[in-house]
Protein backbone atom coordinates (compact mmCIF):
# COMPACT_ATOMS: atom_id res chain seq x y z
CA UNK A 1 0.00 0.00 0.00
CA UNK A 2 1.35 3.57 -0.63
CA UNK A 3 -1.52 5.54 0.93
CA UNK A 4 1.46 7.48 2.90
CA UNK A 5 3.56 8.10 -0.51
CA UNK A 6 3.06 11.58 -2.03
CA UNK A 7 3.85 11.53 -5.85
CA UNK A 8 4.09 15.66 -7.15
CA UNK A 9 2.65 15.51 -11.41
CA UNK A 10 3.91 18.77 -13.02
CA UNK A 11 1.86 18.64 -16.37
CA UNK A 12 0.14 21.81 -18.20
CA UNK A 13 -2.07 19.30 -20.18
CA UNK A 14 -5.08 19.02 -17.97
CA UNK A 15 -6.07 15.44 -19.94
CA UNK A 16 -2.56 13.73 -19.46
CA UNK A 17 -2.30 15.67 -15.77
CA UNK A 18 -5.58 13.66 -14.57
CA UNK A 19 -4.56 10.07 -16.24
CA UNK A 20 -1.15 10.04 -14.01
CA UNK A 21 -3.52 11.17 -11.14
CA UNK A 22 -6.46 8.47 -12.12
CA UNK A 23 -3.16 5.62 -12.42
CA UNK A 24 -0.97 7.03 -8.93
CA UNK A 25 -4.64 7.33 -6.97
CA UNK A 26 -5.66 3.94 -7.90
CA UNK A 27 -1.93 2.64 -6.60
CA UNK A 28 -3.07 4.34 -3.70
CA UNK A 29 -0.39 7.42 -4.06
CA UNK A 30 -1.60 10.82 -2.50
CA UNK A 31 -1.06 13.41 -6.02
CA UNK A 32 -1.17 16.76 -5.72
CA UNK A 33 -0.85 18.94 -9.01
CA UNK A 34 0.82 21.63 -10.61
CA UNK A 35 0.23 23.51 -13.79
CA UNK A 36 3.51 24.92 -14.40
CA UNK A 37 6.95 25.29 -12.46
CA UNK A 38 6.17 28.02 -10.16
CA UNK A 39 3.17 25.97 -8.92
CA UNK A 40 4.89 22.94 -8.24
CA UNK A 41 7.62 24.84 -6.10
CA UNK A 42 5.07 26.46 -3.84
CA UNK A 43 3.62 22.50 -3.57
CA UNK A 44 7.11 21.25 -2.67
CA UNK A 45 7.74 24.09 -0.07
CA UNK A 46 4.69 23.42 1.19
CA UNK A 47 4.95 19.86 2.02
CA UNK A 48 6.23 16.69 2.15
CA UNK A 49 6.81 15.24 -1.70
CA UNK A 50 8.54 11.62 -1.63
CA UNK A 51 8.65 11.61 -5.78
CA UNK A 52 8.72 14.81 -8.98
CA UNK A 53 7.00 13.77 -12.11
CA UNK A 54 7.52 16.58 -14.55
CA UNK A 55 6.45 17.20 -17.58
CA UNK A 56 9.62 18.41 -19.78
CA UNK A 57 7.81 21.26 -21.21
CA UNK A 58 5.76 23.14 -18.56
CA UNK A 59 4.97 27.24 -19.19
CA UNK A 60 7.01 29.71 -17.19
CA UNK A 61 9.45 27.77 -15.24
CA UNK A 62 10.35 24.50 -17.48
CA UNK A 63 10.62 20.67 -16.58
CA UNK A 64 14.76 21.17 -16.42
CA UNK A 65 14.46 24.34 -14.41
CA UNK A 66 12.73 22.61 -12.08
CA UNK A 67 14.76 19.98 -12.07
CA UNK A 68 17.53 22.18 -11.06
CA UNK A 69 16.16 24.15 -8.40
CA UNK A 70 15.22 20.28 -6.78
CA UNK A 71 18.77 19.46 -7.43
CA UNK A 72 19.75 22.20 -5.66
CA UNK A 73 16.87 22.58 -2.90
CA UNK A 74 16.31 19.29 -1.86
CA UNK A 75 19.26 17.02 -3.32
CA UNK A 76 18.38 13.67 -3.50
CA UNK A 77 14.53 13.84 -4.46
CA UNK A 78 13.61 11.70 -6.94
CA UNK A 79 12.34 13.01 -10.07
CA UNK A 80 11.11 11.52 -13.43
CA UNK A 81 11.37 13.66 -16.17
CA UNK A 82 8.55 13.13 -18.89
CA UNK A 83 8.78 14.38 -22.72
CA UNK A 84 6.84 13.82 -25.74
CA UNK A 85 9.76 13.87 -28.35
CA UNK A 86 12.65 12.56 -26.63
CA UNK A 87 15.99 11.88 -27.38
CA UNK A 88 19.19 9.98 -26.11
CA UNK A 89 21.18 13.49 -25.91
CA UNK A 90 18.27 14.39 -23.77
CA UNK A 91 17.93 11.44 -21.62
CA UNK A 92 21.94 11.53 -21.09
CA UNK A 93 21.14 15.53 -20.64
CA UNK A 94 18.62 15.12 -18.03
CA UNK A 95 20.04 12.31 -16.11
CA UNK A 96 23.36 14.47 -15.49
CA UNK A 97 21.32 17.33 -14.48
CA UNK A 98 19.95 14.91 -11.42
CA UNK A 99 16.95 13.09 -12.75
CA UNK A 100 16.60 9.36 -11.56
CA UNK A 101 14.80 9.00 -14.99
CA UNK A 102 13.55 10.29 -18.37
CA UNK A 103 10.66 8.57 -20.19
CA UNK A 104 9.02 9.20 -23.49
CA UNK A 105 5.60 9.45 -23.72
CA UNK A 106 3.30 7.27 -24.22
CA UNK A 107 4.45 5.70 -21.43
CA UNK A 108 2.89 2.17 -20.41
CA UNK A 109 1.13 3.15 -16.91
CA UNK A 110 1.96 -0.48 -15.44
CA UNK A 111 6.14 0.39 -16.07
CA UNK A 112 5.68 3.38 -14.55
CA UNK A 113 4.18 2.02 -11.56
CA UNK A 114 6.92 -0.69 -11.41
CA UNK A 115 9.80 2.44 -11.90
CA UNK A 116 8.09 4.49 -8.69
CA UNK A 117 7.67 1.52 -6.71
CA UNK A 118 11.88 0.62 -7.05
CA UNK A 119 12.47 4.16 -6.90
CA UNK A 120 10.96 5.23 -3.41
CA UNK A 121 12.61 1.63 -2.46
CA UNK A 122 15.82 2.78 -3.36
CA UNK A 123 15.40 5.85 -1.54
CA UNK A 124 15.41 3.78 2.00
CA UNK A 125 11.72 5.33 2.51
CA UNK A 126 13.12 9.15 3.24
CA UNK A 127 10.77 11.84 2.57
CA UNK A 128 11.39 15.30 1.05
CA UNK A 129 10.30 19.07 2.02
CA UNK A 130 11.27 22.37 2.54
CA UNK A 131 15.20 23.14 3.05
CA UNK A 132 15.00 23.83 6.77
CA UNK A 133 13.78 19.55 7.28
CA UNK A 134 16.69 19.03 4.73
CA UNK A 135 18.85 21.19 7.43
CA UNK A 136 18.11 19.11 10.06
CA UNK A 137 18.10 16.01 8.82
CA UNK A 138 21.48 16.89 7.23
CA UNK A 139 22.89 18.25 10.56
CA UNK A 140 21.34 15.30 12.43
CA UNK A 141 19.41 16.69 15.34
CA UNK A 142 18.02 20.18 15.53
CA UNK A 143 15.99 19.73 18.56
CA UNK A 144 17.78 21.94 20.62
CA UNK A 145 17.09 25.52 20.38
CA UNK A 146 20.31 26.63 19.56
CA UNK A 147 20.12 24.33 16.42
CA UNK A 148 16.87 25.15 15.76
CA UNK A 149 18.41 29.17 15.51
CA UNK A 150 21.43 27.67 13.66
CA UNK A 151 19.15 25.87 10.89
CA UNK A 152 16.95 29.20 10.38
CA UNK A 153 20.46 31.39 9.86
CA UNK A 154 20.97 28.37 7.48
CA UNK A 155 18.44 28.59 5.16
CA UNK A 156 18.03 32.76 5.22
CA UNK A 157 21.77 33.28 4.76
CA UNK A 158 22.30 29.95 1.61
CA UNK A 159 20.87 31.43 -1.06
CA UNK A 160 22.86 35.28 -0.79
CA UNK A 161 26.13 35.65 -2.24
CA UNK A 162 27.38 36.80 1.45
CA UNK A 163 30.77 35.59 2.32
CA UNK A 164 30.87 33.93 5.81
CA UNK A 165 32.79 33.37 8.44
CA UNK A 166 32.28 29.70 10.91
CA UNK A 167 32.98 30.05 14.50
CA UNK A 168 33.01 26.92 16.86
CA UNK A 169 35.04 24.45 18.21
CA UNK A 170 36.62 21.34 16.54
CA UNK A 171 34.22 18.78 15.52
CA UNK A 172 31.01 21.02 15.85
CA UNK A 173 30.43 20.20 12.03
CA UNK A 174 31.40 23.48 10.52
CA UNK A 175 32.73 21.61 6.98
CA UNK A 176 29.06 20.31 6.98
CA UNK A 177 27.72 23.63 7.47
CA UNK A 178 29.92 24.56 4.79
CA UNK A 179 29.04 21.91 2.33
CA UNK A 180 25.17 22.65 2.97
CA UNK A 181 25.41 26.56 2.60
CA UNK A 182 27.17 25.26 -1.15
CA UNK A 183 24.10 22.94 -1.68
CA UNK A 184 21.46 25.53 -0.75
CA UNK A 185 23.29 28.04 -2.46
CA UNK A 186 22.79 29.39 -6.20
CA UNK A 187 25.53 27.89 -6.91
CA UNK A 188 25.38 24.70 -5.93
CA UNK A 189 26.07 23.45 -9.73
CA UNK A 190 29.40 24.96 -9.53
CA UNK A 191 32.20 23.31 -7.45
CA UNK A 192 33.11 23.31 -3.74
CA UNK A 193 36.46 22.94 -3.09
CA UNK A 194 38.10 23.04 0.16
CA UNK A 195 41.32 24.10 1.46
CA UNK A 196 42.69 22.96 5.34
CA UNK A 197 44.85 25.85 5.67
CA UNK A 198 45.63 24.27 9.08
CA UNK A 199 47.36 21.18 7.68
CA UNK A 200 48.89 22.55 4.35
CA UNK A 201 52.22 24.29 5.30
CA UNK A 202 52.84 28.11 4.98
CA UNK A 203 55.35 27.90 2.44
CA UNK A 204 52.82 25.75 0.14
CA UNK A 205 49.98 27.71 0.89
CA UNK A 206 50.22 30.16 -2.03
CA UNK A 207 50.57 27.45 -4.53
CA UNK A 208 48.34 25.97 -3.62
CA UNK A 209 45.46 28.48 -3.46
CA UNK A 210 46.53 30.70 -6.02
CA UNK A 211 48.68 28.38 -8.71
CA UNK A 212 52.28 28.61 -10.21
CA UNK A 213 53.36 29.14 -13.45
CA UNK A 214 56.35 26.97 -14.57
CA UNK A 215 59.94 28.09 -13.60
CA UNK A 216 58.49 30.39 -10.84
CA UNK A 217 60.45 28.21 -8.38
CA UNK A 218 62.52 25.12 -7.68
CA UNK A 219 60.09 21.57 -8.92
CA UNK A 220 57.88 23.79 -10.57
CA UNK A 221 58.19 22.03 -13.63
CA UNK A 222 54.46 23.24 -15.14
CA UNK A 223 51.89 25.46 -14.66
CA UNK A 224 49.45 24.57 -11.72
CA UNK A 225 45.94 26.22 -11.82
CA UNK A 226 45.02 26.98 -8.10
CA UNK A 227 42.38 25.87 -5.39
CA UNK A 228 40.93 29.51 -5.91
CA UNK A 229 40.62 29.00 -9.90
CA UNK A 230 39.16 25.94 -9.44
CA UNK A 231 36.05 27.32 -7.35
CA UNK A 232 35.53 29.61 -10.22
CA UNK A 233 31.56 29.46 -10.34
CA UNK A 234 31.05 27.96 -7.00
CA UNK A 235 32.43 28.03 -3.28
CA UNK A 236 35.81 28.05 -1.59
CA UNK A 237 36.10 26.70 1.50
CA UNK A 238 38.75 28.02 3.53
CA UNK A 239 38.67 25.86 6.92
CA UNK A 240 41.19 27.37 10.08
CA UNK A 241 41.36 30.02 8.40
CA UNK A 242 43.15 31.70 11.72
CA UNK A 243 46.54 29.71 10.93
CA UNK A 244 47.10 31.55 7.70
CA UNK A 245 50.55 33.12 7.77
CA UNK A 246 50.66 37.64 7.84
CA UNK A 247 51.35 37.09 4.40
CA UNK A 248 48.78 34.63 2.49
CA UNK A 249 46.19 37.14 4.88
CA UNK A 250 47.46 39.80 2.60
CA UNK A 251 47.14 37.85 -0.50
CA UNK A 252 43.99 36.90 0.38
CA UNK A 253 42.40 40.05 1.21
CA UNK A 254 43.38 41.33 -2.06
CA UNK A 255 41.73 38.64 -3.49
CA UNK A 256 38.45 39.56 -1.71
CA UNK A 257 38.81 43.32 -2.76
CA UNK A 258 39.01 42.27 -6.04
CA UNK A 259 38.06 39.41 -7.23
CA UNK A 260 40.89 38.46 -8.76
CA UNK A 261 44.02 36.55 -8.76
CA UNK A 262 47.57 36.14 -10.06
CA UNK A 263 49.83 33.10 -9.79
CA UNK A 264 53.18 32.75 -8.56
CA UNK A 265 55.79 33.79 -10.78
CA UNK A 266 53.08 34.92 -13.16
CA UNK A 267 52.00 38.80 -14.06
CA UNK A 268 48.82 38.66 -16.05
CA UNK A 269 46.00 38.48 -13.39
CA UNK A 270 42.65 36.20 -13.35
CA UNK A 271 39.58 36.72 -12.62
CA UNK A 272 37.53 34.60 -9.97
CA UNK A 273 33.90 34.57 -9.34
CA UNK A 274 33.24 32.42 -6.53
CA UNK A 275 31.71 32.49 -3.20
CA UNK A 276 33.87 32.88 0.09
CA UNK A 277 33.04 30.66 3.04
CA UNK A 278 35.23 30.77 6.01
CA UNK A 279 35.65 29.20 8.90
CA UNK A 280 37.65 28.71 12.56
CA UNK A 281 38.04 27.12 16.16
CA UNK A 282 39.88 30.12 16.97
CA UNK A 283 39.31 33.35 18.66
CA UNK A 284 39.89 35.57 15.65
CA UNK A 285 38.51 38.99 17.50
CA UNK A 286 41.04 38.53 20.17
CA UNK A 287 43.67 37.45 17.23
CA UNK A 288 43.48 40.84 15.66
CA UNK A 289 43.65 42.88 19.31
CA UNK A 290 47.03 40.98 19.50
CA UNK A 291 48.48 41.81 16.27
CA UNK A 292 48.19 38.72 14.66
CA UNK A 293 45.60 38.71 12.18
CA UNK A 294 44.60 41.42 9.74
CA UNK A 295 41.74 43.43 11.13
CA UNK A 296 40.73 44.17 7.61
CA UNK A 297 40.61 40.73 6.54
CA UNK A 298 38.66 39.81 9.76
CA UNK A 299 35.93 42.19 8.69
CA UNK A 300 36.15 41.40 4.54
CA UNK A 301 35.60 37.11 5.98
CA UNK A 302 32.42 38.45 8.84
CA UNK A 303 30.17 39.65 7.08
CA UNK A 304 27.61 37.08 8.05
CA UNK A 305 29.06 35.22 10.98
CA UNK A 306 27.53 31.51 12.07
CA UNK A 307 28.10 30.80 15.83
CA UNK A 308 28.00 26.69 15.79
CA UNK A 309 27.29 25.11 19.20
CA UNK A 310 29.58 22.90 20.94
CA UNK A 311 27.52 19.81 21.86
CA UNK A 312 27.42 20.26 25.37
CA UNK A 313 25.20 23.08 25.09
CA UNK A 314 22.69 20.56 22.68
CA UNK A 315 22.35 18.27 24.79
CA UNK A 316 18.33 17.52 23.46
CA UNK A 317 20.43 16.23 20.23
CA UNK A 318 22.94 13.74 21.63
CA UNK A 319 20.65 11.09 21.65
CA UNK A 320 19.31 11.78 17.93
CA UNK A 321 23.33 11.83 17.39
CA UNK A 322 23.77 8.73 19.54
CA UNK A 323 21.00 6.51 17.88
CA UNK A 324 22.04 7.59 14.12
CA UNK A 325 26.05 7.04 14.87
CA UNK A 326 24.39 3.18 16.07
CA UNK A 327 22.37 2.99 13.37
CA UNK A 328 25.25 3.81 10.66
CA UNK A 329 27.58 1.15 12.49
CA UNK A 330 25.21 -1.73 12.34
CA UNK A 331 25.03 -1.55 8.57
CA UNK A 332 26.72 -4.75 8.62
CA UNK A 333 25.33 -6.26 11.41
CA UNK A 334 23.07 -6.08 14.40
CA UNK A 335 22.11 -2.70 16.01
CA UNK A 336 23.76 -2.01 19.18
CA UNK A 337 21.56 -0.39 22.41
CA UNK A 338 23.01 2.25 25.06
CA UNK A 339 22.15 0.80 28.74
CA UNK A 340 20.48 3.03 31.18
CA UNK A 341 23.89 4.63 32.69
CA UNK A 342 25.32 4.82 28.89
CA UNK A 343 22.22 7.20 28.19
CA UNK A 344 22.65 9.31 31.15
CA UNK A 345 26.74 9.33 30.99
CA UNK A 346 26.35 10.68 27.34
CA UNK A 347 24.23 13.61 28.68
CA UNK A 348 26.39 14.54 31.45
CA UNK A 349 29.78 14.20 29.43
CA UNK A 350 31.59 17.94 28.30
CA UNK A 351 31.95 16.04 24.97
CA UNK A 352 35.28 18.49 24.56
CA UNK A 353 35.97 16.93 21.29
CA UNK A 354 32.00 17.86 20.30
CA UNK A 355 30.01 15.78 17.50
CA UNK A 356 33.45 14.53 16.17
CA UNK A 357 33.94 12.40 19.54
CA UNK A 358 31.02 11.37 20.43
CA UNK A 359 30.92 9.21 16.76
CA UNK A 360 34.20 7.81 17.18
CA UNK A 361 33.51 6.82 21.17
CA UNK A 362 30.19 5.37 19.97
CA UNK A 363 31.99 3.48 16.94
CA UNK A 364 35.07 1.91 19.38
CA UNK A 365 32.53 1.26 21.78
CA UNK A 366 30.52 -0.62 19.41
CA UNK A 367 33.42 -3.14 18.55
CA UNK A 368 34.52 -3.61 22.55
CA UNK A 369 30.48 -4.03 23.51
CA UNK A 370 30.55 -8.01 23.41
CA UNK A 371 26.69 -9.07 23.53
CA UNK A 372 25.38 -5.45 21.28
CA UNK A 373 24.50 -3.57 24.75
CA UNK A 374 27.00 -0.96 25.56
CA UNK A 375 27.54 -0.10 28.93
CA UNK A 376 29.95 1.90 30.44
CA UNK A 377 33.04 0.30 30.38
CA UNK A 378 32.49 -0.27 26.64
CA UNK A 379 32.87 3.77 26.75
CA UNK A 380 36.51 5.85 26.65
CA UNK A 381 35.79 8.73 28.53
CA UNK A 382 38.34 10.94 29.59
CA UNK A 383 39.52 9.94 32.94
CA UNK A 384 38.81 13.11 34.42
CA UNK A 385 34.97 13.26 33.85
CA UNK A 386 34.77 9.83 36.14
CA UNK A 387 36.77 10.52 39.14
CA UNK A 388 34.62 13.03 40.93
CA UNK A 389 36.36 13.25 44.54
CA UNK A 390 34.56 11.38 47.11
CA UNK A 391 33.02 13.53 50.48
CA UNK A 392 35.89 14.87 52.31
CA UNK A 393 34.46 13.90 56.01
CA UNK A 394 34.57 10.12 54.41
CA UNK A 395 37.71 10.17 53.57
CA UNK A 396 38.93 11.40 56.74
CA UNK A 397 36.95 8.90 58.82
CA UNK A 398 37.97 5.62 56.76
CA UNK A 399 41.97 6.97 55.90
CA UNK A 400 41.68 6.47 51.62
CA UNK A 401 39.59 7.01 48.64
CA UNK A 402 39.71 3.17 48.34
CA UNK A 403 38.47 2.16 51.55
CA UNK A 404 35.70 4.55 51.53
CA UNK A 405 34.35 2.81 48.16
CA UNK A 406 34.76 -0.78 49.57
CA UNK A 407 32.99 0.41 53.34
CA UNK A 408 30.39 1.65 50.84
CA UNK A 409 29.96 -1.73 48.94
CA UNK A 410 30.03 -3.75 51.88
CA UNK A 411 27.21 -1.62 53.16
CA UNK A 412 25.34 -2.02 50.06
CA UNK A 413 25.84 -5.87 50.18
CA UNK A 414 27.92 -5.03 46.59
CA UNK A 415 25.27 -3.39 44.99
CA UNK A 416 27.12 -0.75 42.58
CA UNK A 417 24.48 1.53 42.30
CA UNK A 418 22.73 1.26 46.28
CA UNK A 419 26.91 2.08 46.95
CA UNK A 420 26.82 5.36 44.54
CA UNK A 421 23.80 6.68 46.51
CA UNK A 422 24.90 6.13 49.63
CA UNK A 423 28.11 7.85 48.31
CA UNK A 424 26.25 10.59 46.76
CA UNK A 425 28.05 10.10 43.54
CA UNK A 426 26.62 9.25 40.12
CA UNK A 427 26.85 5.05 39.31
CA UNK A 428 29.36 6.51 36.17
CA UNK A 429 31.86 7.64 38.71
CA UNK A 430 31.27 4.65 41.35
CA UNK A 431 32.36 2.41 37.79
CA UNK A 432 34.64 4.19 37.93
CA UNK A 433 36.66 4.03 40.95
CA UNK A 434 36.01 0.50 41.26
CA UNK A 435 37.99 0.04 38.36
CA UNK A 436 40.27 2.10 39.74
CA UNK A 437 40.83 0.42 42.62
CA UNK A 438 41.09 -2.91 40.81
CA UNK A 439 38.05 -3.77 43.31
CA UNK A 440 36.23 -7.22 42.51
CA UNK A 441 32.74 -6.44 42.76
CA UNK A 442 31.48 -10.54 41.44
CA UNK A 443 33.96 -12.41 43.45
CA UNK A 444 32.32 -10.10 46.36
CA UNK A 445 28.90 -10.40 45.74
CA UNK A 446 28.66 -13.94 44.82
Amino acid sequence: MNAEKIVLVADADQARRQALIDLLAADDYVVPVASDGEEALLKLEGGQIDLVIAEEDIPGMTGRELLWECVRRWPGLPFIMLTGSGTVRGAVAAIKDGATDYLTRPVDGQELLRGIARILAASGGRTWASSGNLLTEELWGGKSPSMQRLCKLIERVAPTEATILLLGESGTGKEKIAGLLHRLSQRSRGPLVIVDCGSTPSTLLESELFGHAKGSFTNAYKDKKGLVAEAHGGTLFLDEIGNISSEMQLRLLRFLQERKIRRVGDLAETAVNCRVIAATNADLAELVRSGEFREDLYYRLKVITIQVPPLRERKADIPVLAERFLQLFAEDGPLSRLDAEVAEAILDYPWPGNVRELRNMLEAAVILSSDGLIRLEDMQFEDSFDDTPLPGNLLSLAGSEKQVVLNALERSSWVVKDAADLLGVSRRTMHYKIKKFQIDTAKRSA
